[in-house]
């Protein structure tokens, strides 16, 4: 079977959510970014994909806002302590990000990541 071929069979029984974390893999793709399934705790890494979520900690608590990046393969959470905005990060959005990547209660988390904003996709 050729690849079109399967990419064509693949397109008419997978899911949706399959059919999008395909799609968030494709535009992810960013030379030297490591896949978030396959990112390591205690290592540094860099990743890329889309906010899917933004969390902010109460004000009475240190000031923190969580972003959540998934780029098809898994999720990785992006915590600014300290901040309650960061202009431009919003649900949506394409970013990359480098830092330390820690185990928070069993989901991999970036604290204080460096960040670079992608072009916003360009609508037909």
């Amino acid at each position: 079977m050729t690849p079109r071929v399967a990419d064509a069979l693949h397109g008419l029984v997978a899911s949706r959510r399959e059919l999008e974390a395909d799609e968030e893999r494709r535009i992810s793709h960013v030379p030297g970014a490591t896949p978030v399934a396959e990112i390591v705790p205690r290592r540094r890494a860099v990743v890329a994909g889309t906010v899917t979520a933004l969390t902010y900690r109460p004000r009475s608590q240190t000031p923190a806002l969580s972003a959540r990046l998934s780029d098809g393969t898994g999720t990785v959470e992006l915590i600014f302590l300290g901040r309650h905005d960061i202009p431009g990060i919003t649900p949506g959005r394409r970013l990359v990000a480098e830092g330390m990547v820690y185990d928070d209660h069993g989901r991999p988390a970036m604290f204080n990541p460096g960040y670079r904003l992608l072009p916003r996709a360009v609508s037909a």
